[in-house]
Protein backbone atom coordinates (compact mmCIF):
# COMPACT_ATOMS: atom_id res chain seq x y z
CA UNK A 1 0.00 0.00 0.00
CA UNK A 2 1.41 3.42 -0.99
CA UNK A 3 1.27 6.17 1.62
CA UNK A 4 1.76 9.81 0.70
CA UNK A 5 3.91 11.80 3.15
CA UNK A 6 4.52 15.52 3.33
CA UNK A 7 8.27 15.84 3.70
CA UNK A 8 7.84 19.31 5.20
CA UNK A 9 6.07 17.79 8.21
CA UNK A 10 7.23 15.47 10.90
CA UNK A 11 6.09 11.85 11.16
CA UNK A 12 3.70 12.80 13.97
CA UNK A 13 2.23 15.66 11.90
CA UNK A 14 1.71 13.31 8.93
CA UNK A 15 0.00 10.79 11.24
CA UNK A 16 -2.26 13.53 12.67
CA UNK A 17 -3.21 14.63 9.14
CA UNK A 18 -4.24 11.06 8.19
CA UNK A 19 -6.18 10.78 11.44
CA UNK A 20 -8.16 13.96 10.64
CA UNK A 21 -8.86 12.72 7.11
CA UNK A 22 -10.13 9.44 8.57
CA UNK A 23 -12.44 11.31 10.99
CA UNK A 24 -13.74 13.41 8.10
CA UNK A 25 -14.49 10.28 6.09
CA UNK A 26 -16.30 8.80 9.08
CA UNK A 27 -18.43 11.95 9.47
CA UNK A 28 -19.31 11.79 5.77
CA UNK A 29 -20.27 8.12 6.12
CA UNK A 30 -22.53 8.92 9.10
CA UNK A 31 -24.06 11.82 7.20
CA UNK A 32 -24.73 9.58 4.21
CA UNK A 33 -26.37 6.99 6.45
CA UNK A 34 -28.59 9.64 8.05
CA UNK A 35 -29.56 10.98 4.61
CA UNK A 36 -30.39 7.43 3.50
CA UNK A 37 -32.59 6.89 6.57
CA UNK A 38 -34.41 10.18 5.94
CA UNK A 39 -34.94 9.17 2.31
CA UNK A 40 -36.34 5.80 3.39
CA UNK A 41 -38.74 7.53 5.80
CA UNK A 42 -39.85 9.93 3.08
CA UNK A 43 -40.41 7.05 0.65
CA UNK A 44 -42.42 5.15 3.27
CA UNK A 45 -44.52 8.25 3.83
CA UNK A 46 -45.12 8.62 0.10
CA UNK A 47 -46.11 4.96 -0.19
CA UNK A 48 -48.57 5.37 2.70
CA UNK A 49 -50.00 8.51 1.12
CA UNK A 50 -50.34 6.66 -2.17
CA UNK A 51 -52.28 3.88 -0.46
CA UNK A 52 -54.58 6.43 1.19
CA UNK A 53 -55.15 8.20 -2.12
CA UNK A 54 -55.95 4.92 -3.86
CA UNK A 55 -58.39 4.04 -1.06
CA UNK A 56 -60.10 7.44 -1.35
CA UNK A 57 -60.37 7.04 -5.11
CA UNK A 58 -61.86 3.58 -4.70
CA UNK A 59 -64.50 4.93 -2.32
CA UNK A 60 -65.26 7.81 -4.66
CA UNK A 61 -65.89 5.29 -7.44
CA UNK A 62 -68.89 3.84 -5.58
CA UNK A 63 -72.18 4.02 -7.45
CA UNK A 64 -74.82 6.46 -6.18
CA UNK A 65 -77.18 3.71 -5.03
CA UNK A 66 -74.56 2.06 -2.80
CA UNK A 67 -75.26 4.50 0.02
CA UNK A 68 -78.64 2.75 0.33
CA UNK A 69 -79.57 -0.90 0.68
CA UNK A 70 -79.58 -2.12 -2.94
CA UNK A 71 -79.68 -5.06 -5.32
CA UNK A 72 -80.50 -5.93 -8.93
CA UNK A 73 -83.34 -8.37 -9.57
CA UNK A 74 -82.83 -11.47 -11.69
CA UNK A 75 -84.41 -9.54 -14.59
CA UNK A 76 -82.00 -6.63 -14.22
CA UNK A 77 -84.13 -4.08 -12.33
CA UNK A 78 -82.59 -1.92 -9.61
CA UNK A 79 -84.13 -1.83 -6.13
CA UNK A 80 -82.99 0.58 -3.42
CA UNK A 81 -84.00 0.82 0.23
CA UNK A 82 -83.53 3.41 2.94
CA UNK A 83 -81.15 2.58 5.80
CA UNK A 84 -82.89 5.08 8.12
CA UNK A 85 -86.03 7.20 8.33
CA UNK A 86 -84.11 10.03 6.68
CA UNK A 87 -83.01 7.78 3.84
CA UNK A 88 -86.59 6.52 3.45
CA UNK A 89 -87.55 10.13 2.82
CA UNK A 90 -84.68 10.52 0.35
CA UNK A 91 -85.42 7.45 -1.76
CA UNK A 92 -89.05 8.54 -2.13
CA UNK A 93 -88.36 12.25 -2.71
CA UNK A 94 -85.46 11.81 -5.16
CA UNK A 95 -85.78 8.40 -6.77
CA UNK A 96 -89.45 7.31 -6.67
CA UNK A 97 -90.90 8.03 -10.11
CA UNK A 98 -94.06 7.07 -12.04
CA UNK A 99 -93.66 3.46 -13.17
CA UNK A 100 -91.75 2.48 -10.02
CA UNK A 101 -93.11 0.39 -7.13
CA UNK A 102 -93.07 1.27 -3.42
CA UNK A 103 -92.64 -1.77 -1.13
CA UNK A 104 -92.77 -1.97 2.65
CA UNK A 105 -93.04 -4.78 5.19
CA UNK A 106 -96.28 -4.82 7.18
CA UNK A 107 -94.51 -4.03 10.45
CA UNK A 108 -93.54 -0.85 12.27
CA UNK A 109 -89.91 -0.06 11.51
CA UNK A 110 -88.88 -1.05 8.00
CA UNK A 111 -86.94 0.12 4.98
CA UNK A 112 -88.87 1.75 2.15
CA UNK A 113 -87.86 -0.19 -0.96
CA UNK A 114 -88.27 1.32 -4.40
CA UNK A 115 -88.25 -1.08 -7.36
CA UNK A 116 -87.27 1.00 -10.37
CA UNK A 117 -89.55 0.33 -13.38
CA UNK A 118 -91.34 -2.12 -11.14
CA UNK A 119 -94.90 -1.42 -12.28
CA UNK A 120 -95.74 -4.07 -14.86
CA UNK A 121 -92.45 -5.89 -14.22
CA UNK A 122 -92.31 -9.72 -14.14
CA UNK A 123 -93.79 -11.30 -11.02
CA UNK A 124 -90.35 -12.73 -10.23
CA UNK A 125 -88.87 -9.24 -9.87
CA UNK A 126 -91.71 -8.07 -7.63
CA UNK A 127 -91.38 -11.17 -5.44
CA UNK A 128 -87.64 -10.60 -5.08
CA UNK A 129 -88.17 -6.94 -4.13
CA UNK A 130 -90.78 -8.04 -1.59
CA UNK A 131 -88.29 -10.41 0.03
CA UNK A 132 -85.75 -7.60 0.15
CA UNK A 133 -88.29 -5.35 1.90
CA UNK A 134 -89.15 -8.14 4.33
CA UNK A 135 -85.51 -8.69 5.29
CA UNK A 136 -84.75 -5.02 5.85
CA UNK A 137 -87.45 -4.58 8.46
CA UNK A 138 -87.90 -4.97 12.20
CA UNK A 139 -88.91 -8.57 11.49
CA UNK A 140 -85.25 -9.52 10.99
CA UNK A 141 -84.14 -7.86 14.22
CA UNK A 142 -86.87 -9.61 16.21
CA UNK A 143 -85.93 -12.99 14.74
CA UNK A 144 -89.11 -13.65 12.74
CA UNK A 145 -88.98 -16.16 9.90
CA UNK A 146 -91.50 -14.37 7.66
CA UNK A 147 -93.59 -11.22 7.34
CA UNK A 148 -96.21 -9.78 4.97
CA UNK A 149 -95.13 -7.11 2.47
CA UNK A 150 -97.25 -4.73 0.38
CA UNK A 151 -96.50 -2.87 -2.85
CA UNK A 152 -98.05 0.39 -4.12
CA UNK A 153 -97.78 2.50 -7.25
CA UNK A 154 -96.42 6.04 -7.43
CA UNK A 155 -99.81 7.79 -7.36
CA UNK A 156 -100.85 5.87 -4.23
CA UNK A 157 -98.07 7.25 -2.01
CA UNK A 158 -98.31 10.61 -0.26
CA UNK A 159 -96.70 12.57 2.58
CA UNK A 160 -99.83 14.42 3.68
CA UNK A 161 -102.73 12.94 5.61
CA UNK A 162 -106.07 14.24 6.79
CA UNK A 163 -104.47 15.48 10.03
CA UNK A 164 -101.45 17.16 8.48
CA UNK A 165 -97.94 16.26 7.39
CA UNK A 166 -96.61 12.83 8.39
CA UNK A 167 -93.47 12.17 10.44
CA UNK A 168 -90.08 11.59 8.84
CA UNK A 169 -90.00 8.23 7.10
CA UNK A 170 -93.79 7.79 7.20
CA UNK A 171 -96.07 7.77 4.15
CA UNK A 172 -99.80 7.56 3.47
CA UNK A 173 -100.83 4.74 1.14
CA UNK A 174 -104.21 4.97 -0.58
CA UNK A 175 -106.13 2.53 -2.77
CA UNK A 176 -105.66 -1.19 -3.31
CA UNK A 177 -102.24 -2.61 -2.50
CA UNK A 178 -100.50 -5.65 -3.92
CA UNK A 179 -99.82 -8.07 -1.07
CA UNK A 180 -97.04 -10.62 -0.70
CA UNK A 181 -97.99 -12.92 2.15
CA UNK A 182 -95.61 -14.70 4.56
CA UNK A 183 -92.44 -13.65 2.76
CA UNK A 184 -89.42 -15.61 4.04
CA UNK A 185 -86.54 -13.66 5.59
CA UNK A 186 -83.55 -14.94 3.60
CA UNK A 187 -80.66 -13.01 2.08
CA UNK A 188 -77.51 -13.91 0.17
CA UNK A 189 -74.08 -12.29 0.29
CA UNK A 190 -72.65 -12.54 -3.22
CA UNK A 191 -69.40 -11.43 -4.85
CA UNK A 192 -69.91 -8.57 -7.30
CA UNK A 193 -68.27 -10.36 -10.24
CA UNK A 194 -71.18 -12.75 -10.41
CA UNK A 195 -73.67 -9.88 -10.68
CA UNK A 196 -71.78 -8.25 -13.54
CA UNK A 197 -71.68 -11.56 -15.43
CA UNK A 198 -75.35 -12.12 -14.64
CA UNK A 199 -76.37 -8.83 -16.22
CA UNK A 200 -74.34 -9.60 -19.34
CA UNK A 201 -76.20 -12.91 -19.63
CA UNK A 202 -79.59 -11.28 -19.10
CA UNK A 203 -78.95 -8.80 -21.90
CA UNK A 204 -79.33 -11.62 -24.40
CA UNK A 205 -82.09 -13.48 -22.56
CA UNK A 206 -84.39 -10.47 -22.12
CA UNK A 207 -84.03 -8.45 -25.32
CA UNK A 208 -87.03 -6.28 -24.43
CA UNK A 209 -85.36 -4.99 -21.26
CA UNK A 210 -82.87 -2.14 -21.58
CA UNK A 211 -80.08 -2.95 -19.14
CA UNK A 212 -77.60 -0.27 -20.17
CA UNK A 213 -78.66 2.32 -17.53
CA UNK A 214 -78.58 -0.35 -14.83
CA UNK A 215 -75.16 -1.85 -15.39
CA UNK A 216 -72.87 -2.00 -12.37
CA UNK A 217 -69.69 0.03 -12.81
CA UNK A 218 -67.88 -1.13 -9.69
CA UNK A 219 -64.77 -3.13 -8.96
CA UNK A 220 -65.32 -6.85 -9.59
CA UNK A 221 -64.01 -7.52 -6.09
CA UNK A 222 -67.12 -5.82 -4.67
CA UNK A 223 -69.94 -7.53 -2.82
CA UNK A 224 -73.73 -7.27 -2.80
CA UNK A 225 -76.42 -8.32 -0.33
CA UNK A 226 -79.47 -9.59 -2.23
CA UNK A 227 -82.66 -11.59 -1.63
CA UNK A 228 -81.97 -15.31 -1.55
CA UNK A 229 -84.60 -15.83 -4.27
CA UNK A 230 -82.57 -13.59 -6.59
CA UNK A 231 -79.43 -15.59 -5.89
CA UNK A 232 -81.20 -18.89 -6.56
CA UNK A 233 -82.95 -17.61 -9.70
CA UNK A 234 -79.95 -16.24 -11.51
CA UNK A 235 -76.56 -16.09 -9.84
CA UNK A 236 -73.95 -18.81 -10.13
CA UNK A 237 -71.35 -16.75 -8.31
CA UNK A 238 -69.90 -17.60 -4.93
CA UNK A 239 -72.40 -16.68 -2.23
CA UNK A 240 -73.59 -17.32 1.32
CA UNK A 241 -77.12 -17.78 2.66
CA UNK A 242 -78.07 -15.41 5.50
CA UNK A 243 -80.90 -15.94 7.98
CA UNK A 244 -82.00 -14.23 11.21
CA UNK A 245 -80.03 -15.79 14.07
CA UNK A 246 -77.98 -15.26 17.21
CA UNK A 247 -74.62 -14.28 15.71
CA UNK A 248 -73.75 -10.61 16.26
CA UNK A 249 -73.93 -8.46 13.15
CA UNK A 250 -70.26 -7.45 13.47
CA UNK A 251 -69.17 -11.09 13.75
CA UNK A 252 -71.34 -12.02 10.79
CA UNK A 253 -69.78 -9.27 8.67
CA UNK A 254 -66.28 -10.51 9.54
CA UNK A 255 -67.18 -14.09 8.69
CA UNK A 256 -68.76 -13.05 5.38
CA UNK A 257 -65.64 -11.06 4.52
CA UNK A 258 -63.37 -13.99 5.36
CA UNK A 259 -65.38 -16.65 3.55
CA UNK A 260 -65.89 -14.59 0.41
CA UNK A 261 -62.43 -13.03 0.40
CA UNK A 262 -63.71 -9.47 0.66
CA UNK A 263 -61.73 -7.01 2.80
CA UNK A 264 -64.18 -4.13 3.37
CA UNK A 265 -65.98 -5.27 6.53
CA UNK A 266 -67.46 -1.78 7.08
CA UNK A 267 -69.21 -1.94 3.70
CA UNK A 268 -70.74 -5.29 4.61
CA UNK A 269 -71.88 -3.90 7.98
CA UNK A 270 -73.60 -0.98 6.26
CA UNK A 271 -75.56 -3.27 3.94
CA UNK A 272 -76.78 -5.86 6.43
CA UNK A 273 -80.09 -5.45 8.30
CA UNK A 274 -80.00 -4.76 12.05
CA UNK A 275 -80.16 -7.85 14.22
CA UNK A 276 -78.52 -11.25 14.56
CA UNK A 277 -77.47 -13.72 11.86
CA UNK A 278 -77.11 -17.33 10.91
CA UNK A 279 -74.79 -18.02 7.96
CA UNK A 280 -75.37 -21.08 5.80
Amino acid sequence: MDVELNYTKSAQQNADAYFERAKGAERKREGAEQAARRLEEQLAGLEKESVVRREVKRKQDREWYEKFYWFFTSTGLLAIGGRSAQQNEEVVAKYFQPGDLFLHASIFGASVVILKKGEGSPQQSRDEAAQFAACFSKAWETGQSSVDVFAAKHDQVSKSGGKGYLATGSFLISGEREWHKSVKLELAAVMEEGIVNLQNQLASQYAYISLSPLEVHVDVTGLAIMPFTTYIASSKAKGLRLLPGKMKKSDAAKQIAKRLGYSDVDYIMQHLPPGGFEIG
